[in-house]
């Protein structure tokens, strides 16, 4: 693969502050070479482990976005490669925005990869939603050759069954001294992606990885039930039964929402037990987007103070220009347990110390698959955090349903009424935040929230609490 700087800020949209207050460069390259669509050579089961062979062969230029440390001394030897999200119609770096915030604590540097050739000159998954389902025009984003074509003319993506090899060849690329990170020198490199970009790498580990080369460790966050087609379609349903192969070297740790597992994702069927090289945590409360999804990923620097956090994840009804029956998901426990996710990765490739084991959400028995509440309505089970376990609203994944399409991904909060609040915490914020505490104490304690966040993240819930 051949590589070649572009000169210019890159084209997305990506973290809304000044990244060189924080020590880091950016930068864009065109990456060219020749890649393969790798096709079945047997059975494709629900067990992941599916042989493939070398098909076609095609030229391929594609682009990439590098985030990392200037000082070399701030390097601290982790790589991470992420699949660019394509559902809006540009790229989304869907996993950086949830988990930058540890990414630059630890001096990580960060590979943003255009695999698909949607983001290029395609369309989006939310267009077609919006023309069958409801308007979500908002969302929808140009690809990269519509919002700057003397920029992007260079760029040739032969189609998504190439993406696979893409992907493979960036991460052997990362490993290179010299080229996309200067003169920083990986120690372990870790492939990251998000819903649909999820569903892509649970081909690439099940099916690519074993023949043309992977990574040290793998995130994948917000996984549809079924996986990405070799062939280059979305993903196929399979009623959500496919899981992920756990015969590799490299580790997995898979973090669903409710949305995820019991929602318009559906991946219930594709649970499967931990293990030496897995981890499936589903976290209670959260949903596929929410609040800190559509503003504070954007904008949280680390540097906000609490009220201007809160401010940025409190409820709203009408997100991206279009309304929704109930507020959307308003809990940040997703990003802060994201962030745990990627520090509990990184260590486990590292030092081989595993991540903390999970419950699962509880369900109820038979079809469909519903979540058994609380009584509150809360789902029990799953990853617990202080905003299910010392709560001052119903925080779902689901909750959406009188909504059409990409609504359903965003969950939904009932805040608690006076009276409710006053039984739960009769001398209010004097018995809300003790407790609160204690709970966010407990999930650190267990894994499942970084120690580093704690103070922020209480001092947040303060000056979120009703008054």
């Amino acid at each position: 693969m051949d590589v070649r700087l572009v000169d210019g800020p890159p084209s997305l949209i990506s973290t809304f502050f000044d990244l060189g207050e924080h020590g880091y460069t950016t930068a864009e390259f065109f990456a060219s070479g020749e890649a393969t669509a790798y096709e079945p050579a047997g059975a494709t089961g629900d067990d992941g482990a599916w042989p493939v062979r070398p098909g076609r062969r095609a030229p391929f230029t594609t682009r990439l976005v590098v985030y990392r440390p200037a000082d070399p001394a701030a390097f601290g030897g982790t790589v991470v490669v992420e699949w660019l999200n394509v559902s809006s119609g540009a790229d989304a770096p869907a996993c950086w925005l949830t988990t930058h915030r540890q990414l630059i604590r630890d001096g990580a540097a960060w590979i943003g990869v255009s695999a698909q050739r949607d983001s290029i000159d395609g369309e989006s998954l939310f267009s077609r939603l919006s023309a069958t389902e409801g308007d979500f025009s908002s969302i929808t984003l140009p690809p990269l050759k519509k919002t700057d074509p003397e920029r992007y003319a260079p760029l040739d993506h032969p189609g998504n069954a190439f993406s696979f090899d893409v992907f493979a060849q960036v991460g052997r690329l990362a490993r290179q001294e010299g080229g996309l990170l200067g003169p920083l020198r990986a120690s372990r490199v870790l492939a990251v992606g998000q819903s649909q970009s999820a569903a892509h790498l649970v081909t690439f580990v099940n099916a690519v990885a074993p023949v043309a080369g992977g990574y040290d460790g793998y995130l994948i966050h917000g996984r549809p039930g079924g996986p990405a087609l070799l062939d280059g379609a979305r993903w196929e349903s399979r009623a959500g039964r496919v899981r992920i192969r756990t015969d590799g070297d490299a580790p997995v740790i898979t973090v669903q929402s409710e949305t995820d597992v019991a929602g318009l994702l559906r991946s219930a069927g594709s649970r499967q037990p931990d293990g030496e090289r897995f981890r499936l945590w589903e976290v209670a409360g959260a949903a596929h987007a929410d609040t800190y999804t559509i503003d504070a990923a954007f904008r949280d620097s680390g540097r906000r103070g609490a009220d201007e956090l809160a401010a940025m994840l409190a409820p709203r009804s009408a997100p991206l220009g279009a309304a929704f029956p109930l507020p959307i998901n308003s809990g940040p426990q997703q990003h802060y347990v994201a962030q745990a996710a990627i520090a509990a990765l990184d260590r486990w490739v590292r030092t081989g110390a595993p991540p903390a084991r999970a419950d699962r959400l509880e369900l109820e028995p038979g079809e469909p698959v519903r979540l058994r509440p609380d009584g509150h309505g809360i789902a029990t089970g799953g990853v617990r955090t202080p905003w299910v376990d010392v709560p001052v609203a119903v925080l779902s994944g689901l909750g959406q349903e009188a909504a059409p399409g990409a609504a359903l991904l965003f969950g939904s909060t009932r805040p608690f009424d006076g009276a409710t609040l006053r039984r739960l915490y009769p001398r209010g914020a004097g018995d809300y935040l003790p407790a609160f505490r204690a709970a966010a104490e407990r999930a650190a304690a267990a894994g499942f929230l970084l120690a580093a966040d704690l103070d922020e993240i209480v001092t947040v819930a303060a000056a979120s609490f009703p008054s």
